[in-house]
């Protein structure tokens, strides 16, 4: 059964956008993306002393269910070269569930809807590209309602 989700790609070592593009090549057959958001640059969060990210919002299918698409999405960022460190430090590349189906789940290992969307402005403009009307059944909000109260200073497109 085919499942619907969003995910969040962030990165800001290296060759950013080309860390982008590995991260959705990588994805497949396990995610099998449909459309995907412009390219942000967007200024860093939690941790300020570090470089801009580039993020991009990908709106994809799988047939995993939620704790092994999390596993998949971890163990894709360790092969794609991402290292452990600080907590919203640097990252080659960072991969985040956004939404999967209309899903409302909280275990230890996972939240969905991703619990600090309706706060971080770059993941929400990246994905009201893709779907503005997008409802977040926890906050009862539509994205677009989500993105007018963020502050997006800073976020500028990088490439559609």
């Amino acid at each position: 059964m085919s499942h619907h989700l969003y995910l969040a790609l962030g990165s800001n070592l290296g060759d950013r956008l080309a860390n982008l593009e590995a991260a959705q090549a990588a994805l497949l057959p396990s995610v099998r993306p449909q459309s995907a958001s412009p390219v942000y640059e967007t200024p860093p969060w939690g941790y300020l002393d570090q470089p801009a990210f580039l993020n991009q919002v990908i709106e994809a299918g799988t047939d995993l269910n939620p704790e092994d698409l999390l596993d998949f999405l971890k163990r894709l960022e360790v092969d794609l070269g991402r290292q452990p460190g600080a907590r919203y430090g640097p990252r080659l590349i960072d991969l985040d569930i956004l939404f999967y189906d209309d899903l409302i789940l909280k275990s230890p290992r996972l939240t969905i809807p991703h619990p600090h969307l309706h706060k971080r402005a770059f993941m929400l403009v990246p994905l009201a590209d893709l779907a503005p009307g997008l409802y977040h059944p926890v906050l009862g909000e539509t994205i677009e309602d989500l993105l007018e109260r963020v502050d997006r200073t800073g976020i500028v497109l990088y490439r559609v």
